[in-house]
Formats: C-alpha cells, structure tokens, sequence
C-alpha cells in the first residue's frame, strides 16, 4: 500500500507541474516513504467525457485514491485555476474520496497574479471532497523552474526550500 499519492492534473507531455511532482516523489523515496503516482493521462479522456464509472482505469484510480494517507496535487493554473481535466477527474470520485487524508496542493503559473488559484479554486474543491487537512501549498513561478539539458527539472533555492519544507510537514502526517 502506498502511503503518499501524486496526482498530476497536466494534460500536456512535457509538464512543470507533473515534472515538480517527480522530484518531489525522489525527495520522499530519500526519506523512505512509498509514494505512488497518478495523471490525469493515466485515463482515457472519453472515460472522463463520458463519466464512464465501469472505467478500470477511472477504478484504479478511486483504490489509489481510497489507500492513499497522504495526497500531493500538482496543476498548472489556466484561467486562474485547475485545469479542466483535473477537475474532470475529481468529479467522478465519491465524495468524500479525501476524507481522512491530507493534502499538498502545487500548482505553477506564468504569472504571480494566478498565485491565489491555491486558496480560492483548489482548497475548496479538497474541502468539499473531505480532507482532513489541507497543507498551505506552494505557488511556483515558471521563471523559478529550469530545465537542464538532459530534460530534469530544478527549482530556484527557495522555491527547493520552500518545496522540500512542505514535503517534510506532509510526511510528518503519515502514520507507520
């Protein structure tokens, strides 16, 4: 069983946001915990469309869901929230699919001005679906990610700080 789940709500191939959630996935592993992944690519868009609930793959993620104790979501910001596939994804868990769990919200944007996209469209979204607790979040600019030349992510020194204390304060919920 998985202790800690990343769900990555980017449509695209090659996305800051899911690219946070790996290392954020290494910095765990470092630290011993099992974390296990989900995106929203991981399930056919017509499943999603259609809301086809006989979906195996919309199925695996509800279990993933369900046996997860701790939940990271990391979108991009388009129109000052989530983006629609996430959002299409968390419609068709049951609804209190977070009850019990907490959750590090990341989200990245172009500009700083998308910054409360964490407290006014994704805090509520996980209050409806019952987390427990809803750690602060982190807001990363694309200009405070770079890629290096073999394609891996890194994150300007706060932004890493700042990323890895989150991580630390999430662990600290995860039950042996």
């Amino acid at each position: 069983m998985h202790k800690i789940l990343t769900i990555a709500g980017s449509p695209s191939q090659n996305s800051r946001s899911s690219s946070v959630l790996e290392l954020s996935r290494l910095i765990l592993e470092k630290q011993g915990l099992d974390v296990s992944c989900l995106s929203v690519k991981d399930i056919p868009p017509e499943d999603l469309v259609y809301a086809n609930f006989e979906s195996a793959s919309l199925k695996k993620a509800q279990n993933m869901i369900e046996q997860a104790q701790a939940i990271i979501v990391g979108t991009p910001v388009y129109k000052a929230s989530y983006t629609g596939v996430l959002k299409a994804l968390l419609d068709l868990m049951p609804q209190y699919a977070f009850s019990g769990k907490t959750v590090l919200p990341i989200a990245t944007g172009g500009t700083i001005t998308h910054l409360l996209s964490i407290d006014y469209a994704m805090k509520p979204l996980f209050s409806v679906l019952g987390a427990t607790h809803i750690l602060r979040g982190i807001f990363i600019l694309d200009s405070q990610m770079q890629r290096g030349e073999g394609g891996q992510l890194t994150l300007d020194d706060d932004i890493e700080i700042r990323l890895k204390d989150s991580l630390t304060e999430l662990a600290s919920f995860i039950t042996c």
